[in-house]
């Protein structure tokens, strides 16, 4: 009988959800759309950089120097400049991140032995890009002196260097699973804080609580097809993630499977106590949106190193179920983690679905006397 009243609830949410477009547009379309935004305009390489040069020698051994930035790649230029005047002019709109100032006298000193000065200003304001452009641009200049001299310094130390997992340092690798988490937890969420909710604006409510179904059958009841709907948007993700933006999925597919619908249970057990609290649907929809999207963009360690947060961050950062679910995601695409390693944000996740399950079933049961 109580599989039976589950079952019932469950087809009575199918049936709701099916005779309105607009859920099942939020449902499907919302996590592809996220995805394909958040995917292509969030990327941490920094390449093509906006140059200006302002090159007062014009000689072979300065264009020379030029073409090298050109060829690496790092550097566009989009400016010769004609006077000093107008590198501050471009850096001032925006026009150019970077600007490179060659002196008169570059190419005589560097023939004579002495030391060429080469001004370079960068445009701070993104003090990451700027940062990073420092160091190409040190590396660049420092192997282009050391070839035209025609010596190489031999370094007391030698570091052979090895990168794992990311060899080539794509930031679309590492920020795309972590995106799924993220948006997973966002749609999860929302998508069950207007069930209850509707329920109440629409009057069927209180015919919910004078049937003899229980508390904890009533929310298996409509958690189970949003369950479902998560588990196929987790898998359309998942697919666009490794054949649209070609991220590697090195760990095993089964793990994945079980860890996302631990944590979509969960998630959806969130927005379940959202729309018991909230009895309007706008309002449980700010709610989940607020209570989803901001902590596990900001403080599960999507974007931002945990460690660099302050102490109090950190600790709220243990509560955030993304953060876990990050962890799992990047081990399994990445490194290919067995379930052993992964064992511990799994369990995390697991206490967290149970938790939430036991406070909505309390919420609702007060709801129900």
């Amino acid at each position: 009988m109580k599989f039976l009243r589950i079952k019932a609830i469950a087809k009575k949410e199918l049936i709701q959800i099916w005779r309105d477009p607009l859920s099942l547009a939020l449902a499907f379309m919302m996590p592809v759309l996220l995805l394909l935004i958040f995917g292509y305009a969030i990327s941490l390489d920094v390449d093509n950089l906006t140059t200006i040069v302002y090159d007062a020698d014009r000689s072979s051994t300065s264009r020379e120097l030029i073409d090298e930035l050109t060829a690496s790649g790092y550097f566009s230029i989009v400016r010769f400049a004609d006077s000093q005047r107008e590198i501050d002019t471009y850096l001032d709109t925006g026009n150019a991140r970077v600007a490179i100032s060659i002196p008169m006298d570059f190419a005589k000193t560097v023939r004579t032995g002495g030391t060429a000065q080469l001004q370079i200003i960068v445009d701070g304001s993104d003090s990451n890009t700027a940062t990073i452009a420092l160091g190409y641009l040190s590396a660049l200049t420092e192997l282009y002196s050391q070839r035209i001299a025609g010596e190489r310094i031999t370094p007391l130390i030698e570091p052979r260097v090895r990168v794992w997992y990311n060899p080539e340092l794509k930031s679309r690798n590492f920020i795309i699973p972590g995106l799924i988490a993220v948006i997973m937890m966002v749609i999860a969420a929302l998508l069950t804080s207007l069930t209850f909710a509707r329920e109440w604006e629409r009057g069927t409510m209180e015919q919910l609580i004078s049937t003899p179904v229980k508390p904890q059958e009533l929310i298996l009841g409509k958690l189970i097809p949003y369950f479902l709907i998560g588990f196929i948007d987790m898998a359309l993700t998942v697919l666009m993630a490794v054949f649209l933006f070609d991220v590697p999925l090195r760990g095993n597919v089964f793990i994945l499977g079980i860890v996302s619908g631990v944590f979509l249970f969960g998630a959806l057990g969130l927005g379940i106590i959202i729309s018991i609290v909230a009895k309007s649907q706008l309002v449980a929809s700010q709610i989940s949106m607020v209570a989803t999207f901001l902590p596990s963009f900001l403080l599960s360690g999507f974007m931002f190193a945990i460690s660099n947060m302050p102490v109090p961050l950190q600790i709220i950062s243990r509560i955030i179920p993304a953060r876990y679910f990050i962890i799992v995601l990047k081990g399994i695409f990445l490194k290919g983690n067995p379930l052993r390693i992964l064992v511990m944000d799994a369990i995390f996740l697991l206490i967290f679905g149970a938790a939430v399950f036991v406070v909505a079933n309390k919420k609702l049961q007060k709801k129900m006397v």
